[in-house]
């Protein structure tokens, strides 16, 4: 039996998508040649928002704090005894042809764990820091505002960026389950392009190409790779208004997911996450698309309240698929854990987290089959 007790509203809306109305198409992914449980997770996700909010992990399964490649062990479940329902994972030099991520993971580890994530009934997302095709610098290289356009058809690396592409869909192809069809997946490059700190951020390319960047990708994927296990989410960093949110928006034919990642840097955030939560809300909902915090983090260290005070009361109220939260490198990492683990300050906090009828984890999403 569940944990989570939904409120009345959620459940008649979600009656409402399984059962439909008489004339009335359901939703349907941008791909209209997708997959059977490529619609199905879609359905579902849109369905669960309305119910709940799934919390989600960057690598949750590969590594914690203080240990990597532990088969079954997950900081998340060490904390509460439960997985979460979403599970993020980097592709960042795949397109090197290199064995591992920038995050030192193995691919065919990714790839087993994926495999591992869908077996369980829950749902995987791919982030992509892909390398400067034009200078060979960092995905954080952005000494050049010309890489965009030189990718793009005509430019002078689009065939050596198609060759990029190629190796990001030869691994997304290997994607399968146990009856040789494609795992489903949430897609979601070209993020936090609302800032400048990647090569496809807001000065170092005009709207017009960084729209077209997206439409090349997609249709390359789609169209001559055949991919159709793919949903595709557009991913801000934090903004101000609808129309900043949208300004590069690329289209409603090539977008299954609103979605948007912000960072708990100091004074004023849960006033801004719930001010950005409710923009992308609203916008998804007039679009038929799924809502999501695609990134977050914050001083968990040091605020040992921030699961229940500054992440979770801004969002109880704004209907969203899931809140994923950035990893927890095991050693030597710039950055501190982004999510709860054995012995940090927050964990009793993220205990009451989990146990609130309003967040969403593995179990809570396992016996609702998404991909049926």
């Amino acid at each position: 039996m569940m944990k989570k007790i939904y409120n009345f509203c959620g459940l008649v809306i979600a009656l409402f998508f399984i059962s439909g109305c008489a004339g009335t198409p359901q939703p349907m992914p941008v791909d209209r040649g997708a997959s059977r449980e490529t619609v199905n997770l879609y359905r579902n996700m849109l369905k669960l928002q309305q119910e709940g909010l799934m919390f989600g992990h960057q690598d949750d399964l590969a590594y914690g704090v203080g240990w990597v490649y532990e088969d079954g062990r997950s900081d998340v479940k060490d904390v509460c005894g439960d997985y979460p329902a979403v599970y993020g994972w980097e592709l960042g030099h795949l397109e090197l042809g290199v064995p591992y991520s920038l995050d030192s993971v193995h691919f065919d580890k990714i790839r087993e764990l994926i495999r591992i994530t869908y077996q369980r009934g829950g749902i995987n997302t791919i982030s992509w820091h892909l390398r400067n095709p034009l200078t060979g610098g960092t995905a954080w290289d952005v000494s050049s505002a010309a890489v965009v356009k030189s990718v793009l058809p005509g430019g002078e690396k689009h065939d050596f960026y198609l060759g990029y592409l190629d190796k990001l869909a030869d691994f997304l192809k290997s994607l399968k389950n146990d009856q040789g069809t494609g795992i489903p997946v949430i897609f979601r490059p070209y993020h936090e392009h609302t800032g400048s700190w990647f090569w496809w951020g807001r000065n170092l390319c005009s709207a017009e190409e960084y729209k077209s960047l997206w439409r090349m990708t997609v249709e390359y994927l789609r169209d001559t790779r055949d991919l159709h296990h793919l949903l595709y989410a557009y991913s801000t960093d934090r903004f101000s208004t609808e129309e900043e949110y949208l300004e590069r928006y690329p289209g409603d034919d090539i977008i299954d997911m609103l979605a948007f990642d912000l960072y708990d840097r100091g004074p004023g955030f849960p006033e801004t996450l719930k001010s950005c939560a409710q923009t992308v809300s609203r916008l998804a909902a007039e679009r038929g698309k799924i809502a999501a915090v695609s990134e977050a983090g914050g001083p968990i260290a040091t605020q040992p309240e921030w699961w229940t005070a500054s992440l979770l009361e801004p969002l109880r109220s704004v209907p969203l698929s899931y809140v994923l939260v950035w990893r927890n490198p095991s050693r030597g990492a710039s950055h501190a854990p982004f999510g709860p683990h054995l012995g940090n300050p927050s964990a009793d906090d993220f205990v009451k987290f989990y146990n609130d009828p309003h967040t969403l984890f593995q179990k809570d999403i396992t016996g609702r089959k998404v991909y049926e």
